[in-house]
């Protein structure tokens, strides 16, 4: 028999009697959403909303379905991170959040639960803001993320969704000084994290929490891929979550994306093949974006295997997707304009090579590698 979301749940001011005084940590819960937080990593919105809702109505004054709730909002983003269809209504479920879970932090200050979900909830208003580059009102959420993330840790005894602020704090109060130093004086007043053992708690988080897994490997193979160099690692991760989430793009380009990083072209051509036609068929998240990634993989594919024509298409097609996102200083659309400037000038077509290599130098920075090769091949070639 099948168990949903709305068979009978604790009242709030019962949860805790018989496990924990945390609603996050309320198995019975867990057991009962299980198929609905599915349906949202799995890009099956409306029956995911649908059960937050239901949610919302059992646990009106707890944060927990708010914060599901935006989290699926989260996802809608994801994929076009420029796409700014969402952006109100995401920060206003984040506020929504925020409100509850201080009237729960000001009637208890040692209440772990309520501090991982403002933490939470001011880390996402500060991810989706500086995309917006709205630096003033990402800094300030920064800081309360900041706040809050160092009075949610020290639970790791009590349960890995409580660990996932531990992990990041620790990871991330290392990281951010080293790659922005201009936030250094944000982080003086905080505890020094441990980068390495916020890396052992996030893969703990991977595999014993219930809420917070997927965000976990969401962030370990993005960490894997580029932070710790790791690639097989975060192949790994994204075939388990291409195949246990396989209707979510984001999820889908990063698994292509690694099988090309790791050199399996063949797999990452059947993989990018997929995207394009799921673009095509208009499925829920593929978009201009992940076309972006898949038309240049298969490029690449075609170029490696001497089908000059296939690959010429295929960059054209990343032009094509890359102007459509806005994503014109993105590598794949700068080493796109690099292969078809190479390939007229094979063919003799010197003024064409030469436009392509000038959009190279218009969109790339002058200290990206993108934009020396494009100098570099002109010089060589006198184009």
């Amino acid at each position: 028999m099948q168990v949903t979301l709305e068979d009978n749940s604790a009242p709030l001011d019962k949860i805790g009697k018989e496990e924990s005084p945390y609603l996050l940590l309320d198995k019975g819960l867990q057991f009962r959403i299980t198929e609905t937080v599915n349906a949202l990593y799995n890009f099956e919105f409306d029956k995911a909303e649908r059960g937050f809702l239901v949610m919302q109505y059992q646990y009106p004054e707890h944060p927990l379905p708010y914060f599901l709730m935006g989290l699926s909002t989260w996802w809608r983003i994801a994929p076009d991170i420029e796409n700014k269809k969402f952006d109100d209504l995401f920060l206003k479920q984040m506020d929504v959040v925020i409100d509850k879970a201080e009237k729960m932090f000001d009637e208890d200050p040692e209440n772990k639960e309520a501090a991982f979900f403002l933490a939470g909830a001011y880390g996402f208003q500060g991810r989706l803001l500086s995309e917006r580059k709205s630096w003033t009102k990402a800094t300030f959420a920064g800081k309360n993320a900041l706040k809050y993330l160092n009075l949610s840790r020290g639970e790791e005894e009590l349960n890995p969704e409580l660990l996932l602020g531990d992990a990041l704090f620790n990871y991330f109060s290392v990281w951010i000084p080293e790659n922005y130093p201009i936030l250094k004086p944000v982080l003086a007043f905080f505890p020094k994290g441990d980068k390495a053992l916020g890396l052992k708690q996030l893969e703990d988080v991977a595999q014993n929490s219930f809420y917070a897994r997927v965000e976990a490997q969401y962030f370990l193979f993005r960490l894997y891929a580029s932070e710790e160099k790791q690639p097989y690692k975060a192949l790994a991760i994204t075939d388990y979550l291409h195949a246990k989430f396989p209707n979510n793009p984001y999820f889908h380009r990063s698994f292509a994306r690694h099988l090309y990083t790791v050199g399996r072209m063949t797999e990452s051509k059947e993989q990018s093949e997929q995207i394009l036609e799921r673009i095509e068929a208009k499925w829920e998240g593929y978009e201009a974006n992940s076309g972006r990634y898949a038309a240049f993989f298969l490029a690449q594919y075609y170029e490696r295997v001497n089908d000059r024509a296939l690959a010429k298409k295929y960059y054209l097609q990343t032009l094509s997707y890359g102007e459509e996102s806005e994503s014109q200083e993105s590598g794949y659309y700068l080493y796109s304009l690099i292969a078809l400037g190479k390939m007229a000038n094979e063919d003799k077509q010197k003024a064409k090579a030469k436009e392509y290599f000038n959009q190279v130098k218009k969109y790339a920075k002058r200290k990206h590698p993108a934009h020396k090769e494009a100098r570099d091949y002109i010089k060589k070639n006198k184009l």
